[in-house]
């Protein structure tokens, strides 16, 4: 197993033990088996007074074998409308964009990834993500236009995306 991968999965363990001990209120998150520290499921409670409200929403982060050094990918899965998530569900923000200079100029490096990240900084900022879109960058051009131009519509349809999290 080459160093990087053992490097990887040491880190992704801390973590894990970390979580299960304090983990933040309205995240659940671990490892889909022991055998593979790279893909895990995680439930993100939808944060208060937004239209995400008690809805539980399901979430895969995939994490690449040179972890921390690069960042993994948070893919809601199902998709849930919001202007900072791709149709596929997969969610755009910056702490999940590569390190280093922003090709576009849009972000500043610091609020990119870097290795001190972690999980639980990226599942609070993808709850935070939730009560405060970026329609700026948005990744759902449709779900910022309808966010931007007819709020009612656009947290109606989160509220159906709630009763389906929830199973309603």
């Amino acid at each position: 197993m080459p160093p990087r991968v053992n490097t990887a999965q040491r880190r992704l363990l801390k973590e894990y033990q970390q979580l299960t001990k304090d983990c933040p209120e309205g995240i659940v998150a671990g490892p889909v088996s022991e055998d593979n520290l790279f893909v895990w499921d995680c439930l993100i409670e939808g944060p208060k007074d937004t239209p995400y409200e008690n809805g539980v929403f399901p979430a895969r982060l995939t994490f690449p074998t040179d972890y921390p050094l690069s960042p993994p990918k948070l893919v809601f899965t199902p998709s849930i409308l919001h202007p900072n998530i791709y149709a596929n569900g997969e969610v755009c923000i910056s702490i999940l964009h590569p390190p280093g200079e922003d090709p576009l100029q849009y972000e500043r490096p610091e609020e990119r990834w870097s290795p001190v990240q972690n999980v639980e900084k990226i599942l609070l900022s993808v709850m935070s993500m939730l009560s405060e879109p970026n329609v700026e960058s948005g990744a759902n051009i449709d779900a910022c236009v309808l966010w931007r131009d007819n709020r009612e519509e656009f947290e109606r349809r989160v509220r159906a995306d709630v009763r389906k999290s929830l199973g309603l």
